[in-house]
């Protein structure tokens, strides 16, 4: 197998990094990743059966994609031919094409593995399939976005998705335990700056052997503190782009929590998007359309506490603006919910475009024409105000509709008095119906 460090054309007693070095020699030196290349994993199993489908490895930074497709094409027997859609182009893939087929003619197969798979455009994607079909390379691509929204849904279709984890706390002490066997040395850190030095790496591998590697530069010094730590190292920044993946998995976490009514939870999702550098006016709108869509009418204040706070952000900025952002994030939180309006709603829209020829009844349009009034119009309407309790229980829905139920209140919170108003005048209207038949 040709590792990368000897791709790259460097001498082989150039120094290495401590990263390269440490890149395992056979897949059960993988870690982390059991559930895949496990033996009752779908990977495990594959090799055990010597049938290697294309497959596309989706995951986190770090976690080992590269190192397993590499390992894959040696205990397959097959050519290791990557290239990078971020660096490659039309040219490049018709050379790699080129390649696997000549190896095919002399009995050797092809791993094709491409990093940063989604990079390429739909066109491009389209150009692997001829030669997946017809077993010319088996490809494996790389990704960091969910490949449902980034790739083609017939490269998907010729592909397994395997999904990789983002390293635990278990899998970072190990790689820190392959350090210090590699070097001979334990790394100088007291127990809580090793702790934080595995936080750093934020479920990183790659970056926590990057991180430990300063470490071990300095040499023969007294272990560090936390604090020592902080000054030496850069915490890994936080895994969020604004335009991608995690950014609606974020906020999908944050509206979940909120709908769950815990507000601990809805407090660590919205600093962690504030962390992301999320534009707090996105999270501004979210919060008003969660006081609107979850809270609805079983706390009225809710809307009105997040418009508030969205209005008090674009007068103060950050930081002082995001904390009337928080308050109004744990008010609706923590307020009764009811989605009984926003039902309602979507109800309502359906059955209007259903029946959108249909004309208000007559007893409800205006008159102020003769022709008008000779043709029915207004006729038989009741002024509420003046009927018994207000309400004078006439229909308002074109004729010859079934008189539909849109409006369900929870009867939690506010809504509780308003299902009993409805409750009242549902009654009130039946007595009348019968009255008039």
């Amino acid at each position: 197998m040709t590792d990368l460090f000897s791709a790259a054309g460097l001498d082989e007693n150039a120094p290495q990094p401590l990263a390269d070095r440490l890149r395992p020699k056979n897949l059960t030196e993988v870690i982390g990743q059991d559930h895949l290349i496990g033996k009752d994993g779908p990977i495990g199993r594959m090799l055990a059966n010597k049938r290697l489908a294309s497959m596309i490895l989706w995951g986190p930074p770090g976690v080992g994609k590269t190192t397993i497709a590499q390992l894959l094409a040696e205990d397959a027997g097959l050519a290791f031919d990557p290239i990078s859609a971020i660096f490659s182009g039309v040219k490049d893939l018709r050379a790699a094409f080129d390649r696997a087929e000549s190896r095919r003619s002399t009995g050797k197969g092809t791993l094709l593995f491409v990093d940063e798979i989604h990079r390429f455009n739909r066109a491009q994607q389209d150009g692997f399939l001829p030669f997946v079909e017809r077993g010319v390379v088996t490809l494996v691509g790389a990704t960091t976005e969910n490949p449902s929204f980034e790739l083609n849904s017939a490269l998907l279709s010729r592909c397994q998705v395997m999904v990789l984890k983002r390293l635990d706390e278990f899998a970072l002490e190990s790689l820190l335990k392959r350090v210090e066997k590699e070097t001979n040395s334990p790394l100088p850190l007291q127990t809580d700056a090793r702790s934080a030095l595995v936080d750093m790496a934020d479920g990183d591998g790659r970056y926590l052997l990057n991180l430990a590697e300063e470490v071990t530069s300095l040499g023969q010094v007294a272990p560090l503190s936390v604090e020592n730590l902080a000054k030496i190292l850069q915490k890994r920044a936080p895994s969020y782009d604004k335009d991608r993946d995690e950014h609606y998995n974020m906020a999908s976490a944050l509206h979940k929590s909120v709908r769950g009514s815990d507000p601990d939870a809805a407090l660590y999702w919205f600093c962690r998007m504030l962390e992301g550098g999320e534009d707090p006016l996105y999270l501004a709108r979210r919060i008003v359309r969660m006081a609107s869509e979850e809270v609805g009418l079983a706390d009225p204040s809710a809307l009105m506490v997040a418009g508030e706070a969205a209005r008090t952000y674009e007068r103060l900025g950050s930081p002082e603006g995001e904390l009337a952002l928080a308050h109004a994030l744990v008010h609706i939180t923590t307020a009764p919910k009811s989605n009984a309006v926003y039902a309602a709603y979507k109800l309502a829209r359906k059955a209007a475009a259903q029946t959108g020829s249909l004309m208000p009844p007559k007893h409800i349009l205006n008159a102020p024409t003769t022709m008008m009034k000779n043709l029915g119009y207004n006729q038989g309407y009741k002024y509420d105000h003046d009927e018994e309790g207000s309400f004078s229980g006439q229909n308002y829905f074109p004729d010859g509709m079934e008189r539909p139920s849109f409006y369900q209140p929870e009867g939690r919170g506010r809504e509780a008095p308003i299902r009993e108003r409805m409750d009242y005048w549902a009654k009130r209207r039946a007595e009348i119906a019968r009255k008039n038949d």
